[in-house]
């Protein structure tokens, strides 16, 4: 799995050289729309500059893909590590109002990152 992040400089192009992907990309608010195809060998997916995506091996074995960058320095924010991971950490209470979860989920997130 690649997890869930965005590159705020780039567009990514991603071809499979081989196995069987899922991909996918949400879009911006006020949509939220969620787009995600199985790419197989040969299939190539562009990921929008900015966008939160993800890459998952769906197939049995491994999966072999290139990525290409529009930029030279694209920057990549992983979502799960920025938000859960940041030190200091962002405030217990603004992160469950947010989420929408008790503090307690919060801090079990924030002890894997």
């Amino acid at each position: 799995i690649v997890p869930l992040h965005t590159h705020p400089r780039a567009i990514e192009i991603l071809t499979v050289i081989e196995g069987s992907l899922e991909v996918g990309f949400v879009t911006s608010n006020p949509g939220n729309r969620h787009i995600t195809k199985i790419l197989k060998k040969g299939d190539v997916f562009v990921f929008p500059v900015g966008l939160i995506h993800y890459q998952r091996n769906i197939g049995y074995g491994n999966a072999v893909a290139i990525a290409a960058l529009s930029s030279q320095n694209p920057g990549v924010i992983t979502i799960a590590n920025t938000v859960f991971g940041s030190k200091p950490d962002i405030s217990t209470d603004l992160l469950a109002k947010a989420f929408q979860v008790d503090k307690s989920a919060v801090w079990q997130l924030q002890a894997k990152f």
